[in-house]
């Protein structure tokens, strides 16, 4: 390469270090020894291209040459002018992309819910200082809360130790740090400690504040029903129990219970809900009796059956139109690895799974059992409909423990998995509610704590407490449980790395593309 063509390519780098250097000192590094060693590195190599051109710099005198240099000149502006006000427009439309493969940047159906549903502004109060190793993650999670509902969410932090009264206020004991949240003139607070802060958390925490009243929720017991407590789970299945359930539900507002019907004479009045999960022994005709009652006064009701058990509510779940099939379901393409743990995302368009088809969500079913619908025999008032099916390729299996292959006089084709009954009530003497609900659900697996983790399950079955329960904004998807996949950096290490990437990397590219054009251009 020629000296002068060499000092040509030098001398348009040296350019590109001469005018970035306020950006590197402004916008990427906030340092002025870098944007200092950028701008002498290109007044030098500046010098090295007049030095090697000094005869065509000479003629730039010649009006040719000068207006060559001012269309050069001109274009050059209107580039940047057209950078700037990409740049400009970019800013104020502020628009967002999510590439992580977990949208850990993107906020849950519920969460957006929420914030839409608060009828006044909520505050934010993190208890932080910005030396605590979770600041970032905290603040970042309020700007995407702010971001949604600027006019319903807003945030500060508050250092304990400079605010002593503000923290004896909320209770904080010394050294503890928790985010407070407060809406309305009383400043009802919702604390959650620091390290557990997630959206699940600040939603739930939202939810909780927005509440009026709460919802309690009857577990029946006495039938071999799965237990709400780990300490009740047996020895042999510590996992057998719906202790994940009842965290979800206070969550949300609810409350959990058990109810012995054997003790009772009718369901108590204040029962937002009744939950049979995985009932092994028969209830007694008195317990039947209470139920029906219950039904038909307009109560609400889950029911999960299991394979195997027979708990004597046939006749029941009849009047409603629902028939519990014997054996267990099976898929031969739709499943997890095994024929009997069925994977759908088939859904009707009732309320209950729409959130699950509109994500295309697949529920998995451990061991279920199939439901049919019956259309004669049914109570006054009853429509059912269907939720959840499999598809064409399921069956019911009579005999799993010797084969997995459909034979002759087994059910097959799509079968319904989750049913979803309604009945009228506003007549009923006594009625609780104008309306009956019920849910009837194959498999109670799906509620115990191991397979409590996966999402589209636990979406369907809170969807369908809230259905039931007549509390439609429930009805959605909920922020999932995303591992935590942060790395810590100092703020030295941070603009070391703004800087690599924001400058210097596309400086240096940009620079090579110059040269080779350049080069290319002078032979």
């Amino acid at each position: 390469m020629k000296t002068a063509n060499l000092g040509k390519v030098l001398g348009a780098v040296g350019l590109l270090l001469l005018l970035s250097s306020p950006f590197t000192l402004l916008v990427t590094s906030d340092s002025h020894v870098a944007a200092a060693v950028k701008a002498g590195v290109g007044l030098v190599l500046l010098g090295i291209y007049a030095a090697t051109n000094v005869q065509q710099l000479n003629q730039f005198a010649t009006r040719k040459s000068g207006t060559a240099f001012a269309t050069a000149a001109l274009t050059t502006l209107g580039v940047l002018a057209g950078l700037v006000a990409v740049n400009y427009v970019a800013f104020k439309q502020n628009r967002r992309w999510d590439l992580t493969q977990a949208r850990i940047h993107t906020l849950a159906p519920q969460t957006t819910a929420t914030l839409a549903a608060m009828p006044d502004t909520v505050r934010a109060i993190g208890f932080i200082t910005p030396a605590h190793p979770h600041y970032a993650q905290v603040e970042a999670l309020f700007q995407l809360y702010r971001a949604e509902a600027p006019e319903r969410f807003e945030y500060t932090f508050k250092d304990p130790r400079r605010s002593p009264d503000l923290a004896a206020k909320y209770q904080l004991r010394e050294g503890q740090t928790a985010v407070v949240l407060a809406r309305g003139e009383g400043e009802q607070a919702v604390h959650t400690t620091l390290h557990t802060v997630s959206e699940q958390e600040l939603t739930h925490a939202l939810i909780k504040l927005n509440a009026v009243g709460t919802q309690k929720v009857y577990f029946t017991t006495g039938h071999g029903e799965w237990p709400l407590d780990k300490e009740q789970a047996p020895a042999n299945d510590p996992g057998a129990s719906l202790s994940e359930l009842r965290r979800q539900l206070l969550q949300e507002g609810y409350t959990a219970e058990p109810l012995n019907l054997a003790g009772v004479p009718d369901v108590p009045g204040d029962a937002a809900l009744v939950i049979i999960a995985g009932a092994r022994a028969p209830f007694v005709a008195p317990e039947r009796d209470s139920l029906r009652r219950y039904l038909a006064s307009g109560g609400r009701l889950l029911y999960f059956a299991d394979a195997g058990l027979r708990d004597g509510l046939d006749a029941l779940l009849s009047e409603y139109g629902v028939q519990v099939d014997e054996g267990i379901v099976a898929d031969a393409q739709f499943n997890s690895g095994n024929p009997f743990v069925v994977l759908s995302l088939f859904y009707s368009e009732h309320e209950i799974g729409r959130p699950l088809r509109q994500q295309g969500l697949n529920v998995e079913f451990p061991t279920s059992r199939s439901l049919s619908l019956l259309r004669l025999g049914l109570a006054p008032g009853v429509q059912v409909q269907p939720v959840v099916l499999t598809s064409q390729h399921g069956w019911v299996e009579t005999t799993p423990e010797e084969n997995a292959l459909p034979s002759d006089g087994e059910k097959t084709g799509q079968l319904v998995l989750v049913a979803a009954v309604t009945r009228d009530t506003r007549d009923a003497p006594g009625k609780r509610f104008d309306e009956a609900r019920l849910v009837v659900m194959g498999d109670s697996e799906l509620l115990l704590d191991p397979n409590w983790g996966h999402e589209p399950n636990r979406n369907l079955v809170m969807n369908a407490l809230g259905w039931a329960s007549n509390q439609l904004t429930k009805i959605t998807i909920r922020p999932p449980d995303r591992e935590v996949s942060t790395l810590e950096l100092d703020a030295a290490t941070l603009r070391g790395i703004r800087f690599v990437t924001t400058d210097l990397l596309p400086l240096s590219l940009l620079g090579i593309g110059l040269a080779i054009w350049l080069a290319r251009r002078n032979k």
